[in-house]
């Protein structure tokens, strides 16, 4: 008699169906987003969607929460706030490199917050508390003198989440481009990148980490892919 399949750990099924709703975002849109599609995706029925999120509300508020752990996956506790800021603006490279999916389910949040007051709301707090990080970043490399010359956080700060949200919202995402404005940002703060060994160095935890999260995300969608269909 066959075994019967072990039934995922909620756990599990959770980052299962965020993950597959995080890639039908970024295939089709927020306008083209079916529970049944993601359901469908994660190889379970949209009852069992449900009683993990009752509604596409708390879904997309799973997806948002998964989206900017990538971008926290680039940013380190150790090493100096100049290191810190290098380090970040590394990790965000290597995720245009290797994860643009993410930028544009990114640039799908920003562009459905300006009507959707859920939205908006969460993609508020979350854009805050990454602004209040580089400020902060900011503004202690500028005050060990690791950054010279006139300096507003606060500003700068500002102009780097909202370059980088803003080349999120300018479809079709191009990885050069993006690339281009980091180290744009980089030049713009003073900021020399990482290079060689260094910069490998500086990013490993993140990634390790990127590669446990994103192994998560494969597994939810599996071979099934997110089909473009609305009905």
């Amino acid at each position: 008699m066959p075994a019967k399949a072990t039934p995922a750990p909620p756990a599990d099924r959770r980052t299962e169906l965020v993950a597959a709703a995080y890639h039908e975002i970024a295939q089709v849109g927020f306008e083209g987003l079916r529970t049944r599609e993601v359901a469908a995706a994660a190889g379970v029925n949209v009852a069992t969607l449900h009683y993990y999120f009752p509604s596409k509300e708390t879904l997309i508020r799973g997806v948002l929460a998964f989206a900017m752990e990538r971008f926290r996956s680039t940013l380190r506790s150790s090493g100096s706030a100049a290191d810190q800021l290098r380090s970040h603006f590394a990790g965000i490279r290597r995720l245009v490199r290797e994860e643009p999916e993410l930028f544009t389910v990114m640039g799908e949040l920003a562009m459905r917050s300006s009507r959707d007051p859920f939205i908006r709301d969460l993609h508020k707090q979350n854009t805050d508390h990454w602004r209040a990080t580089l400020r902060t970043l900011l503004a202690r490399a500028a005050a060990d003198g690791s950054l010279s010359g006139p300096r507003n956080p606060d500003a700068q700060a500002s102009l780097a989440v909202a370059a980088l949200m803003g080349a999120c919202m300018l479809p079709p995402i191009q990885a050069a481009r993006l690339r281009d404005i980091v180290l744009e940002l980089e030049r713009a703060l003073g900021l020399e990148p990482l290079k060689g060994k260094r910069e490998g160095s500086a990013v490993l935890a993140a990634s390790e980490r990127s590669g446990i999260v994103m192994g998560l995300a494969k597994r939810g969608t599996g071979a099934k892919r997110p089909r473009l269909l609305k009905g």
